[in-house]
């Protein structure tokens, strides 16, 4: 490293990620309830969100918004995704399945005919001629009768055995939209309802297929922008590309001056390369000199954008997200669907929340506050404005600390509500 080469703190790293993740100004600054505007302007600004079925509290795709809009209407949010006449959003895979602008629809095209090709040359399924006709009548009997579910095609086979043993519709209307033959339309009790691409895709979208190379420089830019700052390789992290396919294209972009090098201290005192988009400096330095500075309380879907890049909650917080739903509940450190805590520019520990949607309580499972945290006033009234807006994101008239060792926070919370 050159002796006159500028090293960025930690802070300022930090500030950077959540200053791009929208995760920068309190919430309870912003009156009023975020519009479809500020909605889609956040989705397209973060690139896609992560769709997920868990239901303890909001769905993770609503709690993302929530995390960084404040208050807003859910409807809104559906409404860009379902409703012809406003449609911006569609359902396809990212980081995972996830929510996706309409304007980047053509950059999952060169998926969708690669996927294509491999079932028909490897899927084991779809090699049984009984299944190809399946995929062929299931997409006529859309054609014919309009949107249709899986529940409204009947089987009379043995009882599935699994989250992923689906009937052989479900299977084959799977297959028809990961191809792009079909796509959501709506969701009925979450349930999906597909129909023909031509009918859903509104026509100003753009389907003229980039190259996989275009695609795939498109998405590492949209993946640094959203980031920030990051090591080079946790770009192709946060858009699903594999790393060692992409390193040439993310080496050939620094070349390029669309990504420019700069070094920062990380958690455990190193200094680190990362990278910035180009259009980023100005932020950068702006954060550098204190402009810019995390001042939010909120807390963070397990699928949230901000944890996608790997390694990047460790070195950055000394923090640990995970997601523990999926283990036995005697194995569980911090419960079912426990939600990081950001506090400034700190991630300080996590809350296992529920709602009990029939009493309007708020009912916090366990709160885990990391090693070193205290209790100070400020940090009491930024949880006390989080949990307020939390409840009213939920409709919560009443929160409830089930455990005893939390009692005294909860009293010293709930006293700034």
């Amino acid at each position: 490293m050159s002796k006159t080469e500028k090293v960025y703190l930690l802070e300022a790293a930090r500030a950077m990620a959540l200053h791009a993740q929208n995760l920068i100004d309190p919430i309870q600054q912003k009156p009023g309830k975020a519009d479809e505007e500020a909605i889609y302007k956040t989705v397209t600004e973060l690139g896609s969100i992560q769709i997920d079925t868990l239901h303890v509290v909001e769905r993770s795709q609503y709690l993302v918004l929530w995390s960084r809009l404040g208050s807003y209407e859910k409807a809104d949010f559906d409404g860009l995704l379902y409703d012809p006449e406003r449609r911006r959003l569609f359902e396809g895979w990212q980081h995972a399945a996830c929510f996706i602008p309409l304007e980047d629809f053509r950059y999952q095209m060169p998926r969708m005919q690669v996927v294509h090709q491999k079932h028909i040359e490897q899927d084991k399924w779809l090699a049984e001629p009984e299944n190809q006709e399946l995929c062929r009548s299931v997409y006529e009997r859309i054609k014919g009768e309009g949107p249709l579910r899986a529940r409204d095609f009947e089987y009379d086979g043995p009882k599935r055995s699994g989250w992923w043993d689906w009937k052989p519709a479900k299977n084959a209307l799977e297959y028809l939209n990961a191809w792009g033959d079909l796509m959501i339309t709506d969701r009925i009790n979450f349930q999906r309802v597909y129909d023909l691409r031509e009918r859903v895709l509104p026509d100003w979208v753009d389907v003229d297929a980039p190259s996989e190379e275009e695609r795939d420089r498109y998405w590492l830019e949209r993946g640094v922008r959203a980031l920030g700052i990051c090591q080079p390789l946790q770009a192709a992290d946060y858009s699903y590309l594999r790393r060692n396919f992409v390193r040439g294209y993310i080496k050939d972009m620094v070349e390029e001056g669309i990504f420019v090098e700069v070094q920062a201290r990380v958690y455990d005192g190193s200094i680190q390369q990362f990278i910035i988009h180009k259009a980023a400096r100005e932020t950068l330095e702006k954060v550098d000199m204190g402009e810019i500075r995390a001042r939010r309380t909120t807390f963070l879907s397990p699928f949230d954008n901000l944890l996608w890049a790997r390694g990047r909650d460790g070195e950055f917080w000394d923090f640990r997200a995970l997601l523990e739903a999926y283990k036995p509940a005697p194995t569980r450190e911090w419960g079912y669907f426990n939600m990081p805590v950001l506090y400034q520019d700190q991630l300080i520990g996590r809350i296992d929340p529920k709602v009990n949607r029939k009493n309007g309580k708020l009912l916090i499972r366990g709160f885990f506050l990391e090693e070193g945290v205290e209790l100070q006033e400020d940090l009491i009234k930024g949880l006390a404005g989080a949990f307020r807006s939390f409840m009213d994101f939920h409709q919560a008239d009443d929160l409830v600390f089930e455990r005893k060792q939390d009692a005294q926070l909860g009293a010293k919370i709930s006293a700034h509500l």
